[in-house]
């Protein structure tokens, strides 16, 4: 499809959306009797699943401005601390506590917005000085800006570790394990005094041949040519990205939904029936997930296709032919840094062994400063949020880097 076809789709699904809003007003008034009776419900039900449907679902804010330490009410104040053109560097500045236990967590550029980390930010907050990657939505990125490459992606991350400074824990979650993995290297190579204090790689593709999902099957399934011919569009007119060439992120989304609809749709099922009988707790709940998991951006072409063939196809992490501006990357170098990983075991889009993987690569760290966990139970989402994460991956990565401090 083309993007500028899609984005007059997407606008006269728009306006479609608010002549719903305007019925399901009239519906949900609290004068109009009928809403009280079970058609009413039902008619406020389907307007509200037609609303989402019809919906441009835009980036949301972390909107996070306290946490609790002991029961005791801290404030916190979002910064960005460093502004580049495709990402912002985002520090959760806690209000009158000393800034210690830095912790750099890297999120993904995988289709969805730093946001869909909300909660890893605020669980990691009591422990911790929490900075973010924020990256930015390619179509709103001027041409002038240049392209973005996978290399630029590890010089972004080592230009935010250098300015954090020493003592810096990372965290990288899912598709930048392998980013974070380099720049740790490249850095360690040049005795850089910034190195990651800690090194936390949670479901990510480190090597792809282990345990192979869906979503590497897909890759090797497709040629490049076909990748180059049919994932990458040019962003339509009417944005400041206007003619840079990317993956949308409309495209990612679908195959994020395709990889399991009929979940997706037996969610949207049991929406409709809490709509019906007032189960208002629940479908808070349901909205609250599909606004963040709706909202995507898109990635820059270059990135996204040298993302597929350099850690999908050609598996170069694993098979030791992985460069960074032309020059073979040095794992053994990393000598000093603890290494964590964590894996979930329901994981279907990491693969069991993928992350595991950093352990054998990284051959010159001490067996007494690594660790692996699989966490029973969680897919992939499940590493760095709900219950799952709360209760057991957030105190065993929090534990970790207390023991490196």
């Amino acid at each position: 499809m083309n993007y500028q076809a899609y984005d007059y789709l997407t606008r006269t699904a728009h306006v479609m959306h608010e002549g719903f809003s305007l019925l399901n007003a009239v519906a949900n008034h609290p004068a109009n009797l009928y809403s009280h009776t079970l058609p009413g419900r039902i008619t406020k039900a389907s307007l509200e699943t037609a609303m989402r449907l019809t919906q441009r679902y835009e980036k949301l804010g972390f909107n996070i401005d306290e946490f609790h330490i002991q029961g005791k009410r801290h404030r916190v104040c979002e910064e960005i601390t460093l502004s580049k053109p495709f990402c912002d560097l985002i520090h959760f500045n806690r209000q009158g506590i000393k800034d210690t236990h830095k912790v750099l967590l890297v999120a993904p550029l995988s289709g969805h917005f730093a946001t869909l980390l909300k909660g890893t930010v605020e669980a990691l907050l009591p422990d911790h000085e929490v900075y973010v990657t924020d990256w930015a939505d390619a179509k709103e990125v001027p041409l002038e800006e240049g392209p973005f490459t996978f290399d630029c992606y590890v010089e972004y991350l080592i230009e935010f570790l250098e300015y954090l400074g020493p003592d810096t824990h990372l965290i990288a979650i899912c598709q930048p394990t392998v980013q974070a993995l380099i720049a740790t290297a490249v850095m360690a190579e040049r005795k850089s005094d910034a190195v990651p204090k800690t090194l936390t790689l949670m479901a990510g593709p480190l090597d792809t041949s282990k345990n192979p999902t869906r979503v590497n099957e897909f890759s090797s399934q497709h040629s490049m040519a076909w990748f180059r011919n049919v994932a990458i569009m040019t962003v339509p007119y009417g944005y400041p990205g206007e003619g840079r060439q990317v993956y949308p992120g409309f495209m990612q989304l679908g195959g994020f939904i395709s990889m399991n609809h009929q979940g997706h749709m037996k969610k949207y099922a049991n929406f409709f029936q809490n709509l019906v009988y007032g189960e208002e707790e629940d479908a808070d709940r349901f909205r609250a997930f599909y606004d963040e998991y709706m909202a995507v951006l898109d990635i820059p072409a270059e990135f996204y296709l040298e993302t597929i063939e350099r850690v999908f196809k050609n598996n170069e992490l694993a098979n030791g032919a992985i460069t960074y501006k032309g020059e073979p990357v040095n794992f053994e170098a990393i000598v000093d840094t603890p290494l964590l990983t964590v894996e979930g075991a329901d994981d279907d889009i990491c693969g069991l062994g993928q992350t595991e993987a950093a352990q054998t690569i990284c051959k010159s760290i001490p067996h007494s400063k690594r660790k692996h966990y699989i966490q029973q139970g969680a897919g992939h989402y499940g590493i760095f949020s709900g219950s799952k994460f709360r209760k057991f991956v957030r105190p065993l990565v929090t534990d970790f880097i207390h023991k490196y401090v």
